[in-house]
């Protein structure tokens, strides 16, 4: 039955319309086709995916590679993406298409340079890649990869990459990058991103010219008939909304959003003004400091703060662990880099820069004085005491909430920006709401 099967299935493929159909781990819907056959319809693919949160773009342009892949048309493709998305990127190629992709960023290259028998470069032995854009981005890397690179490339989250007024260097390097690789003649290349349009012209508009230099200067707002027509065979963007009313039934939820508030508990907030009056002492104190040592110290009171606002277990983390790959990730960086909003300790809080750090974990830098690695010896105990329902409201109150949910029958799913909370917190959190289920379970309550 096996042998049969097989053979069925590589008859499809020969004479279905689409080969990759029988060798995917998923049935892919039929608005999600809709990318693919625009990429068919190209000599050289060029495509830039603007579809909603939700709407499946990683599977869209999975169903590219791998139908390229099947049809001879590339043998190689790489996926260019933020540093946090790799090995999301490498799990969903594992599941959906069955290929081994390895990572290419800083805390990868060596151990993948000493797996390779003479002088070919990772880029050039490897079939399929995840890369670090701001790994790659680099002036001495970046010619390397442009020169070796797959026949197909997949840009992620590419609205990072744009090129608007007055960018920074590390944003510059970005869209450097993913420029000359769409100069190459043969290159294929798809983008993808939620938002292409941030309400700037320019950052639009130098998206478009990745596809043809021409829609470069174009605006699409003023642009004929004939020009918008022109630019849909590259472009393609659907909302939710769009996916709903052609399919009638869809598998995407209503989302109800809203905001808990609680209230510190008195010890933990004044742990959080002690720590908040480090980061301003340690922050404000370095006008005779290198650049390097300010941003360094910017990035530490910032992701400290953080971490401790996440939970005690995130707080006693940062100060507990060492940022291996620190003084690496401050040499990548960019002088003008300032950290914030992501998972990463470095990030640019208006242009979107990221530096290529693996998780973030703020920690005692050997340079600081004793009096400084006191205080954050002091500031760890004090964590390790509010680590209780009774100190942290936040734990305390999230597990009466996710019990009413549960008491009206819904699944949850929590999501924590740091590891050591999830594993933590919420275990304290699942072993609270599990007494209290069974408590009103016993009294006869529905569970």
């Amino acid at each position: 039955r096996m042998l049969y099967n097989a053979a069925r299935l590589s008859f499809r493929n020969g004479a279905g319309a689409f080969r990759c159909l029988a060798k995917l781990s998923f049935r892919p819907r039929s608005y999600q086709m809709v990318p693919l056959i625009m990429a068919l319809r190209q000599e050289n693919v060029r495509l830039l995916v603007a579809d909603d949160v939700g709407v499946g773009k990683t599977i869209e342009a999975l169903l590219i590679a791998k139908e390229m892949l099947e049809r001879r048309v590339i043998r190689r493709f790489a996926v260019v993406c933020l540093p946090h998305l790799c090995d999301q990127w490498q799990a969903e190629i594992k599941d959906k298409l069955g290929l081994e992709a390895v990572i290419i960023r800083t805390n990868t290259q060596a151990r993948l340079d000493r797996e390779i028998q003479g002088d070919i470069s990772v880029y050039s032995y490897y079939p399929y890649q995840i890369i670090s854009i701001d790994f790659i981005k680099s002036d001495t890397r970046r010619q390397v990869f442009i020169n070796e690179s797959p026949e197909l490339v997949i840009v992620d989250e590419v609205h990072s990459c744009a090129r608007p007024a007055g960018a920074s260097r590390s944003q510059q390097q970005r869209y450097a990058l993913i420029s000359d690789i769409s100069a190459k003649p043969d290159q294929h290349l798809v983008m993808l991103t939620a938002t292409p349009h941030s309400g700037k012209q320019e950052e639009f508009q130098s998206l478009l010219g990745l596809l043809q230099r021409p829609f470069e200067t174009m605006d699409v707002a003023t642009a004929s008939q004939s020009d918008r027509r022109e630019l849909a065979r590259y472009f393609v963007q659907r909302k939710r909304a769009d996916v709903e009313k052609w399919m009638e039934d869809t598998p995407f939820p209503t989302r109800i959003p809203g905001e808990i508030g609680y209230k510190l508990s008195r010890p933990y907030a004044k742990t959080l003004d002690a720590i908040l009056d480090f980061a301003r002492k340690l922050v404000s104190g370095d006008q005779e400091s290198s650049r390097r040592q300010r941003r360094l110290h910017y990035w530490t009171a910032l992701g400290l703060l953080r971490g401790v606002m996440s939970s005690p277990a995130a707080g006693i983390a940062m100060l507990k662990n060492r940022l291996t790959n620190l003084d690496e990730a401050v040499d990548d960086a960019s002088d003008d880099a300032l950290p914030s909003q992501d998972d990463d300790p470095i990030h640019d809080l208006d242009l979107g820069y990221e530096s290529d750090v693996a998780p973030s974990q703020v920690v005692e830098h050997s340079k600081w004085s004793e009096y400084q690695q006191k205080q954050l010896r002091s500031f760890t105990n004090s964590l390790e005491e509010l680590a209780n329902p009774s100190d942290d409201k936040k734990l305390d109150l999230a597990g009466t909430v996710l019990l009413e949910w549960l008491k009206d029958g819904f699944n949850t799913v929590v999501f924590c920006r740091y590891i050591a909370t999830a594993k933590i917190r919420w275990r304290a959190t699942a072993a609270i709401v599990e007494k209290e289920v069974s408590q009103s379970g016993s009294s006869g309550h529905h569970q």
